[in-house]
């Protein structure tokens, strides 16, 4: 049987997805629009899910010795064209400052798109010997990027993200971080925010202005378009040698490091609303949940009822969860569709009945499933229910990207494959950057990624026949 919908105000993601998602932005209280278009003001529940995100990204970053900096908001537009790659990529998107109070500036400074030039003009300053090497460094912040079409959390004019960056005394070093860091956005996708991805690495085409190498994480949503999670770029020299930033190596002659930068942002809370969300609202990973466990007390007008609740509630925060009791006057319908809507992982129910019986309610979020437990076990036993509301997201996201994979052996297979099931479309292709437009222009689909466990599906490219260099998936994507 269908479960009821008990919150009439959320669109349908089976009518329209789109405004689906928007709803939820908005009635879950993630955001709100602010005055000036595309930009929107993260809201106190939105932005304790960023927070729980950056604690855990940037403990993971830290355990490999990673340290946080703070750069300036403002790129001199001479610092910024430096690297002539870098600046024609971010070009149309650049918000400039042109003047200081009432005077016009000398020189125009761009309100930071990314931050690899002021890293790079700070290095050219401090780093002197290979002994300093590496240099790991990470930044929380905001960015500025004049979108010309914008949605909350997956594309607005400023948004919230972290960006690493780091030089190298070798090629294999910054290699090997770029790797790592690739790794460590998949492990948190996967075994945080509960969503499968695909590792690889970007076309030529589609890589980062700028970078030899950019690598990716790609997440499939419930409507079965694809979204990049994160990205880590591996950039070699080409930063160093722009804005001269070298160092005496161990044979006493000056050398240039080698770099890497790599970034999420609150696309993330996109990715989760996208990958787990339902027709009553958000759900919620217990991990990045600003609250875990809702008690919400029945008939508390009754005698204990009250007490009770909080007496769960006290027991579980000191076991180191994040709890609220709602003792409010609101009906337990409205309470239960409010804590639904908001993606609550676990609800906790308890009545009368329920403080005679020795017991109390538990009730996912995930699947609605109720589990009656005994007070003596609340802590091992909302621990568990926990666990299962994990591992029951990450299954049936799981379950979604691969039955939405599907391998096309011509454009014309590879488009009707898209057209009928949305997903992945896996294709042998030739490398070709003509081949990649062709895809885009006759099947509506960009290349996601070069999957990093390759699989051979065949010789020669589906797009012009000459002989296959890579196995590629291609999409439709946020």
């Amino acid at each position: 049987m269908a479960k009821e919908k008990r919150v009439e105000q959320i669109t349908d993601m089976e009518v329209d997805f789109a405004q689906w998602y928007t709803d939820i932005c908005r009635k879950a209280e993630l955001v709100e629009y602010a005055s000036v278009k595309g930009f929107t003001i993260l809201r106190p529940y939105g932005y304790a899910i960023w927070e729980n995100m950056q604690r855990i990204l940037d403990g993971e970053f830290k355990k490999t010795g990673h340290e946080n900096v703070a750069m300036p908001v403002l790129i001199p537009e001479g610092l910024l064209k430096k690297e002539g790659e870098l600046v024609n990529g971010f070009a149309p998107e650049v918000a400039w400052v042109t003047h200081g109070g009432s005077e016009e500036l000398e020189e125009r400074l761009a309100f930071r798109p990314t931050s690899e030039t002021m890293f790079c003009d700070h290095w050219s300053r401090v780093l002197h010997s290979w002994r300093e090497l590496p240099m790991l460094y990470n930044q929380w912040c905001s960015v500025i990027r004049w979108e010309k079409t914008t949605r909350p959390f997956l594309r607005s004019r400023e948004f919230w993200w972290q960006e690493g960056h780091t030089i190298h005394e070798t090629a294999e070093e910054a290699q090997a971080e770029t790797e790592q860091q690739l790794n460590c956005y998949a492990d948190f996708f996967e075994k945080v925010l509960a969503i499968p991805v695909v590792r690889g690495r970007k076309t030529d085409k589609e890589k980062f202005a700028g970078a030899e190498a950019t690598y990716t994480v790609e997440c499939l949503m419930k409507d079965h378009k694809a979204l990049q999670g994160a990205t880590s770029h591996y950039f070699g020299d080409k930063f160093s040698r722009a804005y001269d930033v070298t160092f005496t190596g161990r044979d006493n002659t000056l050398r240039y490091p080698f770099q890497t930068s790599w970034g999420s942002t609150t696309r993330m809370i996109g990715a989760v609303i996208m990958a787990h969300g339902d027709n009553n609202g958000l759900v919620l990973p217990p991990a990045v949940a600003p609250v875990q466990v809702i008690v919400l007390p029945v008939a508390q007008h009754k005698p204990g009822v009250l007490e009770a609740a909080g007496a769960l509630r006290d027991r579980l925060l000191a076991a180191g969860l994040r709890v609220k009791v709602d003792d409010s006057d609101n009906s337990m319908g409205w309470k239960c569709a409010q804590y639904e809507m908001k993606g609550v992982p676990l609800r906790v129910e308890i009545g009368p009945r329920d403080i005679e019986n020795g017991q109390c309610v538990l009730v996912r979020r995930n699947d609605g499933e109720k589990t009656a437990v005994a007070l003596a076990e609340l802590e091992s036993a909302v621990a568990e229910q926990l666990r299962l509301v994990f591992d029951g997201m990450y299954a049936k996201a799981k379950k979604n990207l691969d039955e939405h994979i599907f391998a096309a052996s011509s454009i014309e297979e590879a488009k009707a494959l898209q057209e009928k099931n949305g997903g992945f479309i896996k294709t042998m292709w030739c490398g070709e950057e003509a081949c990649e437009l062709a895809m885009k222009e006759q099947a509506g689909m960009s290349s996601r990624c070069m999957p990093l466990e390759q699989e051979k599906l065949g010789e020669v490219c589906v797009c012009c026949g000459k002989p296959a260099k890579h196995m590629i998936y291609w999409g439709v994507a946020y």
